[in-house]
């Protein structure tokens, strides 16, 4: 069950009342800031980013990747732990606006955490410590420490991951490929 609080609305649906519940210059500033962020390739700045203008939580080492959407309206409600890997085109979000109620919940993002590429992140979730979410997943519930999660909506792949340093993969059994010494036919020229 996602923890979120619900605010109940009164004529036209949640969404068209907008700035009744949140204030025009802040999401101004908030897109404009955040839109910044999708671009830049600079990670320390992302961050710092994130940090000054956004009011989150964003831990040490932590690499929010390009084009990553984080919640427009109320950034304030996300926080990611430190070593965290966010993935391309990722949408977190900290608010749902319905036909009669809007809800918003904090994400907590946990340290190590890897995050797969087009993931979307409902409101009022956390995911544990070195939890592995696959790309495309829509997260709509908790996710434990350590789990591999994958889907819409996500389900549980494997239990158990170790995604901190200085294992940082996926379990034993899987097999590893090591880099040719020098090899002119390989892409990572």
């Amino acid at each position: 069950m996602r923890k979120t609080v619900r605010y109940p609305v009164e004529g036209a649906n949640a969404l068209w009342q907008i700035y009744k519940t949140v204030s025009f210059w802040k999401v101004v500033k908030n897109f404009a800031v955040i839109q910044i962020a999708r671009y830049t390739p600079f990670l320390k700045l992302k961050n710092w980013l994130y940090r000054t203008f956004l009011g989150m939580e964003v831990g040490d080492d932590t690499a929010v990747a390009l084009m990553v959407m984080m919640d427009v309206m109320f950034p304030e409600l996300i926080s990611v732990g430190r070593n965290t890997i966010i993935g391309y085109n990722t949408t977190i979000l900290a608010h749902e606006y319905l036909i009669d109620e809007y809800r918003l919940g904090r994400v907590i993002i946990g340290d190590n955490v890897m995050i797969g590429a087009n993931s979307t992140l409902l409101p009022g979730i956390t995911i544990g410590d070195g939890a592995v979410i696959a790309a495309g997943s829509v997260v709509n519930r908790d996710v434990a420490p350590g789990a591999f999660v994958g889907g819409n909506p996500i389900r549980v792949i494997r239990e158990g991951v170790d995604m901190t340093p200085p294992h940082g993969r996926l379990g034993e059994s899987d097999e590893t490929v090591e880099a040719p010494e020098d090899d002119n036919n390989t892409i990572l020229h």
